[in-house]
């Protein structure tokens, strides 16, 4: 199958992991079909982040944030700088990845075919593509590998010259590929108020509540994560804002899910949860962010992005130019 030529910006978002930072963007400049574009987004760090991509042969593009707006407010800033990169009339998408991720040779290759292949099946491009991350050691990272859609509504629900790749209603930012007009017809970015934890989710179930989305095991990445885990794994201090973001979520994105969808992730939500509370090592450490998480995502609202980047006129100004959708506040 001839894949077309696509227009691709690579968006990595980075903190505080220069080296891991460095192995990414050595994952990058590997692969057997390069992105047209790298950008790193820098969130603060204070390890040198500057260094490495002004040294890498890639000559990545470098957005430098004044704050730490976590891992949702880096893709927030990373993809309004790259749509700004996009040239007219070209077909596009957007390669979205943490530090953590090291693309294997055929990652972007896979994606892109298989973006083809849904073409050809489904006679309209693929809103979103995601990769199979697997750990060092070989495994299949479960935190990144999402269920089958169940209900499936157009298109095939297989791509099978891309090693059964399958149709999915949500992915993570761990390689992910979004087509650029997914984005515009959308009119918006992911939450940045969300910070850390499920702005992939929310925004991906967003796009592809009538979008088409495939998860693709023949495009595969390292996800370099300091323990191997699934989604349930001991997340510590960071269980806040987990609960703070499914509540809001449920409170402000119920749209992007039919009732059933609703149902289920109101579901798996509470068994993830109970699930946490067992293996965590403290238990009251749990508690406590399940009590203090649950009382923001009820008492409070996530902010605009554009109020969130006040401090970054530069980066705040292509966003608005991105956010023309629903990102106003929500009340």
């Amino acid at each position: 199958m001839q894949t077309m030529r696509f227009f691709v910006v690579a968006v990595v978002v980075s903190y505080n992991r220069s080296k891991l930072l460095q192995e990414c963007l050595d994952g990058i400049s590997s692969q057997s079909h390069k992105p047209d574009q790298v950008l790193v987004v820098d969130n603060a760090s204070e390890d040198g982040p500057v260094e490495v991509v002004m040294s890498h042969p890639l000559k990545p593009d470098l957005v430098r944030l004044h704050h730490n707006m976590g891992g949702a407010g880096g893709f927030v800033a990373g993809m309004a700088a790259a749509l700004a990169k996009i040239p007219p009339q070209r077909e596009a998408y957007l390669w979205l990845m943490d530090d953590d991720v090291v693309p294997q040779p055929n990652a972007l290759s896979g994606l892109l075919n298989a973006a083809s292949e849904a073409y050809a099946d489904n006679g309209s491009w693929p809103a979103v593509l995601g990769s199979e991350a697997v750990w060092v050691d070989g495994r299949v990272h479960g935190m990144n590998k999402p269920r089958r859609r169940l209900s499936i509504r157009r298109g095939r629900p297989q791509l099978q010259a891309s090693a059964h790749a399958y149709q999915v209603r949500s992915l993570s930012f761990v390689s992910c590929l979004v087509n650029v007009k997914a984005i515009q017809a959308a009119g918006t970015l992911p939450r940045a108020a969300f910070f850390l934890w499920n702005d992939d989710f929310e925004y991906t179930s967003r796009l592809l509540k009538t979008g088409i989305g495939y998860y693709v095991p023949a495009s595969r990445v390292w996800h370099k994560t300091k323990v191997f885990g699934s989604s349930d794994a001991d997340p510590g201090s960071r269980f806040f804002y987990e609960v703070r973001n499914k509540i809001w979520m449920f409170r402000f994105s119920r749209d992007n899910f039919t009732t059933i969808e609703f149902l289920a992730l109101l579901l798996a939500t509470g068994r993830r949860w109970l699930l946490t509370f067992i293996r965590a090592h403290d238990r009251r450490q749990i508690q406590h962010c399940l009590s203090r998480g649950f009382k923001a995502g009820m008492s409070t609202h996530p902010g605009s992005n554009h109020d969130l980047f006040v401090q970054e006129p530069e980066i705040q100004a292509l966003i608005d130019r991105a956010d023309q959708g629903r990102q106003a506040v929500i009340r």
